[in-house]
Order: structure tokens, then sequence, then C-alpha cells
């Protein structure tokens, strides 16, 4: 787009009036463009309008090549501005032309095939222009079909063939065929004659102004026609009467074509010539408007502007402005005090508010500043940009001062919001005791410690990987980019893998220094020796632990979730498991099993403690994998297992609802195996001999486990015998299935043996 704005910026402006908005309103893409610093005060449809009567000025006057226009579509929005034609019959044109092979080789053509009707074709006619082409190289054109005469004074009536032969002082023919070709011969010789004129005329005004006044001929302002007398005109056509041979033809009743005949002279001259100069390179300013499309209006020194920091070198910080317009803060603009690096200011990635301090035009870069002196000026302080229009005569200094002023209240409110960003608190002389206040700002450490290093994190992990397995289980700490009161701790998990670690210094001196505190967490340490003594050892073991682990699989995850599915395919009812690296966050471990048909997985972490599983910590692993076990699903069972075997203080009392089997006092509470499942205790089977409790004679053989066989259900209204014999004490653990009868005489004697007790049903499944 830029380059054929060069060649031709009519044809690409009428192209973006063309795109219809979403709205279907033509021409809002023109509202973009800056034409004036004030034109965002006139209403958008009359700016539009304005923008469409200039258009169709301008292609009035330089004309519409109708075959290239109907053959690139960049081009074909002239059309619709050409007087007497419009969007519709600009479409319809085009159709009719490519219907009849992409071009007209005449004027008169557009009319004789039909391309347009007689009175669109008598309106627009002359402002479309024939000219010579590739595919017209075999055809002769007529030379008037280029340029602004109505074919009415060439074709119709042949005066502009008569003017020209009367110029040259020729004879006409006779014959209608060697008279056409006569006439098209003496204006092509005539307009020959009459444009060399025209370059002799402006060579002899350059030259005359360039001697007075130096290289600074403006072409665009030279218009012969009001520049050069007519006693200085040296052409053939000048030597004509016109006047009089329009007065003639009034006489015979033909109508007043003085107008037509002073245009056909000037049309010999100036046949539509581009008034413009040659094209020259573009200079710094020009083309730094073209590629950002940012004028000395909105970059400027002195004002705010917001971008984000993608680089920081040695020199200072490449920031990226809106639109992709590069900007550099120099290291002695980061800050009011002394930096060494930009990392102790910005970081790559933040968004920062800087002032513009100078504009590179050339080199299409931005500098910048973050010093809060610069904040502070005033703007009247800066310098203004020439091109810039002058300030008006009756402008209200005082009142641009009073605006001023409380502009620089606000930007002084702003500043305690950006000092954090920047690096300072706005108090750089110290304590009230005489000792340096901190900054804030992140800053090397001075630490002697052989596992600190005052490098970047890409550093840090370099130095870890080219060590290779020798750091397996080793840690360096660095400063934290993410503020000043806080350390990463880069932790070797396992070759290749790096876990990073936060820590929060407290009780800091200088910004310096180490602080006496660091927490990770809610753990607290006292020095690095410490920290690395207290937290990174034990997960050294803990990660000993795991990989040693028989259940460990040092495989992909993906590889271990198929092992998983081939042993359950192979071995339906099994639940089978296994432990492996979790591949998405360093440090942790995951734990695959499958219950049914879809594998699953858990996340586990290491730290410090032992291994943390569900919000809870295990001090070894396969404490955790008999709890998983024990709550596959990983759900909070409602009751704890110590509550569950705990025996109760007293009896409850009977429960009052009755059921099927007649009221029977409350169960007792489930043992804590069953408990964490949540399943039900089977019920007993049912007494066959006298006295409640007792075995039978035909049970007297071993018994079988439960679940083998299942037992018929009591008759309908069946009433155990009450029990005989005392109750338990309430220090006995009550019997297994039901609760002691309630306090009354003893009716039997209590059992022999005492009351029989069978331990709850196994797990269904078995987990290997």
């Amino acid at each position: 787009a830029t380059a054929r704005h060069a060649k031709d910026p009519l044809a690409e402006l009428t192209y973006a009036w063309s795109v219809a908005s979403d709205a279907g309103v033509f021409g809002a893409e023109m509202l973009y463009m800056n034409i004036h610093p004030m034109q965002q005060l006139l209403p958008k449809t009359q700016l539009l309008r304005q923008y469409e009567r200039v258009l169709c000025n301008a292609v009035a006057e330089i004309g519409v090549d109708v075959n290239t226009a109907c053959s690139h579509d960049h081009i074909h929005g002239m059309l619709s501005f050409v007087p007497g034609l419009g969007p519709r019959k600009a479409a319809n044109l085009k159709q009719n032309i490519a219907r009849i092979g992409g071009v007209v080789e005449s004027r008169r053509s557009l009319l004789g095939k039909r391309l347009m009707g007689p009175v669109v074709y008598n309106n627009s006619v002359a402002f479309l222009r024939v000219r010579d082409i590739d595919q017209l190289s075999n055809q002769y054109l007529h030379p008037l079909d280029d340029s602004r005469l109505h074919p009415d004074v060439y074709h119709r009536n042949t005066w502009a063939g008569k003017i020209a032969i009367d110029a040259l002082e020729r004879v006409e023919a006779k014959t209608g065929d060697q008279e056409v070709e006569m006439q098209i011969v003496a204006i092509q010789d005539a307009m020959k004659n009459s444009q060399e004129e025209v370059k002799r005329l402006f060579d002899a005004t350059k030259t005359e102004w360039e001697s007075h006044f130096g290289p600074t001929f403006n072409i665009q302002a030279w218009d012969p026609r009001e520049n050069v007398p007519a006693d200085q005109w040296r052409d053939k056509v000048e030597e004509l009467d016109l006047e009089a041979f329009a007065n003639m033809l009034e006489e015979q009743g033909q109508g007043r074509w003085l107008s037509h005949l002073q245009m056909i002279k000037w049309e010999f001259r100036l046949p539509f010539e581009d008034p413009r100069k040659p094209m020259e390179p573009l200079s710094g300013d020009k083309l730094f408007r073209l590629l950002t499309g940012e004028t000395d209006q909105s970059l400027r020194p002195g004002k705010e502007v917001t971008g984000k920091v993608v680089r920081n070198g040695d020199f200072g910080s490449t920031v990226k402005l809106e639109g992709d317009i590069r900007a550099f803060i120099p290291l002695r603009n980061l800050s009011d005090d002394h930096v060494e690096t930009a990392e102790e200011v910005v970081n790559v990635g933040a968004v920062v508010t800087a002032i513009i301090t100078e504009v590179k035009k050339d080199h299409m870069c931005v500098d910048l500043s973050l010093k809060m002196e610069d904040f502070r000026k005033n703007q009247t302080s800066w310098t203004r940009p020439e091109s810039l229009p002058a300030l008006d005569e009756h402008f209200d200094r005082t009142a641009a001062m009073q605006v001023e002023q409380e502009k620089s209240k606000e930007r002084e409110a702003r500043l305690s919001a950006l000092r954090l960003s920047l690096g300072g608190n706005g108090d750089d002389e110290g304590g009230e005791d005489g000792s340096k206040k901190r900054t804030g700002r992140v800053t090397r450490r001075a630490c002697a410690h052989p596992a600190f290093r005052n490098a970047k994190n890409d550093e840090i992990d370099r130095e870890l990987r080219e060590a290779g397995d020798a750091m397996v289980g080793e840690a360096l700490i660095r400063p934290s980019s993410k503020s000043s009161d806080s350390l990463a701790v880069h932790w070797v998990v396992k070759p290749g893998t790096i876990k990073v670690i936060e820590v929060v210094e407290e009780d800091k001196d200088t910004d310096a220094s180490i602080g006496n505190i660091l927490k990770v967490k809610d753990e607290t340490f006292g020095s690095i020796d410490e920290l690395l003594g207290r937290y990174i050892a034990p997960m050294n073991d803990y990660v000993e632990e795991l990989i040693n682990h028989r259940k460990f699989l040092d495989l992909p995850e993906d590889d271990v979730e198929e092992k998983i599915k081939s042993l359950k395919k192979a071995n339906p009812k099994g639940v089978f498991y296994h432990v492996c690296w979790n591949e998405m966050h360093p440090g942790y471990a995951s734990l695959h099993f499958i219950l049914s048909t879809t594998a699953r997985n858990y996340p586990i972490g290491i730290t410090q403690k032992g291994f943390s599983w569900m919000g809870k910590v295990h001090p070894s692993l396969d404490k955790l994998l008999n709890e998983f076990k024990r709550n596959p699903k990983g759900t909070q069972s409602s009751r704890s297992s110590t509550n569950a075997s705990a025996a109760p203080s007293r009896p409850a009392p009977p429960e009052t609802k009755g059921s099927r089997w007649g009221a029977r006092p409350a169960p007792p509470p489930q043992p804590a195996g069953w408990a964490g499942q949540g399943q039900s205790l089977p019920p007993p089977p049912a007494a066959q001999a006298p006295g409640w409790g007792a075995p039978s004679a035909a049970q007297a053989a071993p018994q079988q486990a439960w679940g083998q066989h299942s037992l018929p259900p009591p008759p309908n209204r069946f009433q155990p015998p009450p029990p005989s014999g005392q109750p338990p004490a309430f220090s006995q653990p009550p019997p297994p299935y039901g609760q002691p009868p309630p306090p009354g005489p003893p009716q039997h004697p209590p059992p022999q043996g005492g009351y029989p007790y069978q331990p709850p049903p196994p797990p269904r499944q078995q987990y290997h």
C-alpha cells in the first residue's frame, strides 16, 4: 500500500474509500487520516462529505484510465468518483468491459459497443482516458482520447482538427478517410509543438528564479495559465484568432463555443499533465511519519508514554511502545541514583511509564527517561518541535500555567505508585538516625556464601545444567527479580530438572545484605546454611526414598499410564498403580493408578517433612500408599480411625425405629478399616440355637469367611430371643453386632465362650 500510494496517491485514497465499514458506511477508514490537528472537532458525517467532494474534484482534474481501472481492483475505486458515474454505474462498466475482452480502443467504442447509455456517456466520457497499453499496441489511438476534451469537439464537430491544420498552415483533404487521418496527424504535430513551448517557458522561468532566489523554485506553484503572459507564448496555436472563429460559428447558428476553443488550445499544451515534481528520497521526518503514523504532536519531548520492556542490555533497556515503536532508556536515565545494570530497576516484560527526552527520526527510535526530575519538569521547559504551529497571539499563558500546576500536583500524587517500580521511595538522604535507608530496588547482594550467585535466572540454570549429574541434589541461590526482599533457590531435583523455590527475606539491614530471617512458606531459617541443611537436605532424602521405591518407574508419564493399562487388561480384577516423576511441575511426583477402565493420577509433593498428598503430609512413601489403598478416590472420611476404634463410654440407647426384623438396639460403631472406606457391615448370621449368640451344633464346624455363602433371610415377624445373663461392663468392648440389651433382670445365662466375634471381610480388590 505504501508503494502504491507513492506511485498514485489518489487511486489509493479512492480505494480506501470504497471499503465499507461494519455499519455500511463508505470512507470510514479515511477518518483515521491525520489531515488537520483540529479535524476531530468536526462531525464525522460532515468530514466524510468534504472528503468525497475533494476526491470528485481531484478525479475530474486528472481523469481516469478506463482500461487500467477496470483491470486492477486497487484503481477501480477512481471510477466511482468520475462525474456522471457512481459506485453502481462504475461496477456495471467494469463488468461490461470484462465481457468484451477487458479493453476498449477508443472513447467512441464505449457508446458504439453499448458499454454505457448515451446520457451517462455524454456526462462522463470527457473524464475517461484511453491510453496506450500493451493490449492496444497494434491499435491506432486518437491523441485527444487522452485529454479533457469532449468527443463532440473532435469527432462530431471537427473543430480541434481544423484548429491544428490552420495553426500548422496545412491544406485540408477532401475525402473523408484522408481528412480524418490528416486531422489526427495535424493534432499530434500541434500538441508536440505546444508542449515544447511549455518546456521552454518552464526552463526559462526556473533559471530566472534561481538566479535571484537560489534553488527554491516551487514546481507545483508554477501555473503557465497565470504565470506566463500571452505575449511570451511562441507556439503555433497562439497565432490563431480563436475569438473570430467562435464568432463565425455563432453567426452560423451553431452556438457559443469560445470556451471550448480555448480549452482545445490549452489541451494541446497541457493534456492531463502530472503537476507533481519528480519524486525525491524520503527524508527522516516524512519517512518516520509514514512508517509509524506518529507526528510531532503525538511524540514529542516531555510527553508521558507507556511501553513494555523487551530487553535489558549493558547500556540500558529497550522498550516497545504502542504501534511497535522502538524506544531506549539509557542506563543513566533509569534512576536518579547510580545503577550498575538495568535489572536493578526494570525487568523484561515489565510495563513502564516514562518521559520522552528525544525523538530520533533518522534512527526510528525514541529516547526515554525514568528519572524523577524529568517527571517533575513543566511542559514549557521542554523544547517545542518546530513543525508544530505557533501559539496563537491570544493564547492565555496564565491559564495554561494554572492548568500545568494542577497537572503537576496530579503527577506528584502518582509518583508514589511509580517509585516502587522505578526504584525509589522519595527519600535518598537516609533515615533520621543517620543510617542509609533502603530504596526497595532489586540490587546485587554482598554475600560470600559458595552457594550464592549474583546472576540471572538463565545463567543459574545454565551453570547447573552444564555441571551435569554432579549437581543433582545441590542448590544455588540468587537475588529474586520479583522484589528486593526475596531470594530464589534453584534446586536440582534430578538430571535436567530444576525447581525454583521463592524465599522471603525479613529484617534486612540494606538492599545489598541478606535478610536475617529467611522464610519459605511457614518455615523460618536463620541463615543460608540452615536453609540448605533443614530444607534442601531433607527433600534430597525423600527424593532418594522415592526413586528407590519398588513402585517407582523412571519413565515418562505416558509410558507409565500405558503400563498400568496393559496390566489391568491382563488382570481386570486387580488394582495397579505406579509412581513416576511429574513432567509438568518440577519437584513433584505423580501417582498413576487404574480402578476400573480409566487411568487416573494424583500429584505428590516433596517437602522437607515428607510426601504431601491430599493436603496431608506423610513421613514415608509407604504410608502414603497405604493411605491411598484405604482411600483410592482421595475423598476425606467423615470419621477418624481413632474415633471409630475407641469404645464408647456408655451403651447407646436402643433405636426406636422399627424394621422388618422387629425392634432392636442400634448397631455399634464400625471398625476403622471399614469406616474409612464408607461401607456398611453385612448383617450377622441369624441365631438358630437357644441363647442369644450361642453357636449350634451345626455351626460347631469351622466357619467360613463372610461373603462366600449368604444365609437365607429370617422368617417374617421373627423376633430373636432376648439374651440371658448380665450385660457386659462399660469398660469392655461391646459385641460386634448389635448393642447390649436394655437393663433389666437376666432371663438366661450368658452363652459359653462369651460373645462370638468375627473380623470384617477383607477388601474385594487386590492391589498390585
